[in-house]
């Protein structure tokens, strides 16, 4: 049994296609791994008989075998990026010559790209919205760019690309993410900003909501109080000034907008188990 890490993607195509409703569209199947990312929408995508809608950044993700077809509504085509790849065989890869069987001969090919008995892959869904994943969209239209651009060590590039990009879906898809865009706005500006001193009242006011349903709203979404969750950033960014500078804690200390030092290092002492000057003099991976 594999696990995802143990992939070894190989990129056969990746191209840009409108989908018109050709007959090429219809239901078909293909040997290798596909993705399809539209732009736009409305349409739907049909996955081993499963209909999913298609709007604005909707992922298709088909395995070797499965039957899909693009339902697409006359007169509204719809463009997306399409990468074919190996995922498990990079050294006697298919992908560069993929094949495809169409309705209604039997959806049956032979030979398919490799399979491995990965849970991981195997838990990745055949349609996910990117929308609230903007970091997510751009690294996959930069990975079909790279592929249609590149002339020096494109194959090097782009299967890292793509191994480092399943990486990061998974990730998306099994760790908890915020997805409302005025917390997700929010938690950009305080990553960016955590020495910034706030208040539930003022970020609040940031995202235009009533405190009381700001807080609830925060909560839900990122699983933190507003408090916790900028407390984490001030810890963070005070180990950080502590490892890469040379400025004194009382200083650090004023950066991060404590009143004293006293305080800094009580909160300091209790998330890291360290006091700021042991911290600074200690490996972090040797500290629990």
């Amino acid at each position: 049994m594999k696990t995802l890490n143990e992939l070894t993607p190989y990129v056969g195509d990746s191209m840009s296609y409108l989908y018109a409703g050709r007959s090429n569209e219809k239901l078909r199947a293909g040997n290798v791994f596909a993705f399809h990312l539209f732009n736009d929408g409305p349409g739907e995508m049909e996955v081993n008989g499963i209909r999913y809608p298609i709007e604005s950044k909707t992922l298709i993700f088909v395995r070797p075998g499965e039957p899909h077809a693009f339902h697409v509504k006359p007169g509204h085509r719809l463009s997306s990026y399409n990468i074919y790849c190996d995922l498990w065989e990079a050294q006697r890869p298919l992908s560069p010559s993929r094949g495809f069987i169409y309705a209604p001969e039997p959806l049956h090919m032979d030979p398919l790209a490799l399979t491995e008995e990965c849970p991981e892959l195997d838990s990745l869904p055949s349609a996910f919205s990117l929308q609230p994943y903007p970091w997510l969209y751009e690294a996959f239209v930069t990975l079909s760019n790279v592929y249609s651009s590149s002339f020096h060590y494109r194959m090097e590039m782009v299967n890292q690309l793509l191994y480092a990009w399943i990486l990061g879906w998974y990730n998306v898809i099994h760790t908890r993410q915020p997805t409302d865009y005025r917390i997700v706005k929010l938690l950009a500006y305080l990553n960016e900003h955590p020495e910034e001193p706030g208040s539930i009242e003022s970020w609040a006011v940031r995202c235009d909501l009533k405190r009381s349903y700001f807080y609830s709203l925060f909560v839900r979404e990122t699983g933190l109080t507003p408090k916790a969750y900028h407390h984490n950033l001030v810890m963070r960014r005070a180990a950080n000034l502590l490892l890469e500078t040379e400025l004194s804690v009382t200083t650090i200390s004023d950066i991060l907008g404590y009143v004293s030092l006293h305080p800094f290092t009580r909160h300091f002492s209790a998330y890291y188990g360290v006091s700021p000057r042991q911290y600074r003099l200690k490996r972090p991976n040797s500290i629990s």
